[in-house]
């Protein structure tokens, strides 16, 4: 397979184009991104607090937390990958300020290890064979979300557009976020 063109840019020079709400999608060959049968393994959205772009994410080992994008793009250069939320304003009804407001308060939750687990039990053949994904979002989820889970929760919850309406929130995966015509990709993140 071969990978998709980037365009690879520097933070401090496309700052002021980044957008509360934007997604971004971090590039790593792992257990993730293989299962989710694309290139990504972690998802996260861009928040502004000031003058400063953050990173907000469910991480694993940590959780819900902010970090500044800069610090992410440093550690991950050529890693972390910008998408456009709602490309084109095709979704009028989006508000962008309450889904990011959204993932702001999972701040300090715990990370959904039970959740991204029985998300990947669905990928094993018999596993497959025997149960069906759930592709509604009937109710809120009790247990604490994962990455790309948190992502979609904040966009259909509080930013009122289901950004996978044929998977349930608690089996979207980062390659799920990526393919989804609710974000276009920009470009990809290189370290001062």
């Amino acid at each position: 397979m071969t990978a998709p063109l980037r365009k690879l840019v520097r933070l401090s020079s496309v700052a002021d184009e980044l957008r509360d709400g934007d997604l971004l999608l971090f590039r790593r060959r792992g257990l993730i991104s293989i299962a989710g049968r694309g290139l990504h393994c972690h998802a996260a959205k861009v928040a502004w607090w000031g003058d400063t772009p953050f990173c907000v994410e469910v991480r694993e080992w940590h959780g819900g937390r902010a970090v500044t994008l800069a610090s992410q793009v440093e550690r991950r250069s050529g890693r972390i990958d910008l998408f456009r939320v709602n490309p084109a304003a095709r979704w009028p009804e989006y508000d962008r300020e309450a889904s990011t407001r959204y993932l702001r308060e999972l701040a300090g939750c715990d990370y959904g290890y039970a959740a991204v687990l029985r998300a990947a039990l669905l990928h094993l053949p018999l596993v497959r064979a025997w149960v069906r994904a759930e592709v509604e979002d009937d109710a809120v989820s009790r247990r604490p979300p994962f990455c790309s889970q948190a992502c979609a929760m904040a966009d259909r919850i509080a930013g009122g557009v289901d950004p996978t309406p044929y998977l349930a929130d608690r089996l979207t995966e980062p390659a799920d976020l990526a393919r989804s015509p609710f974000y276009a990709y920009q470009y990809t993140f290189l370290g001062e």
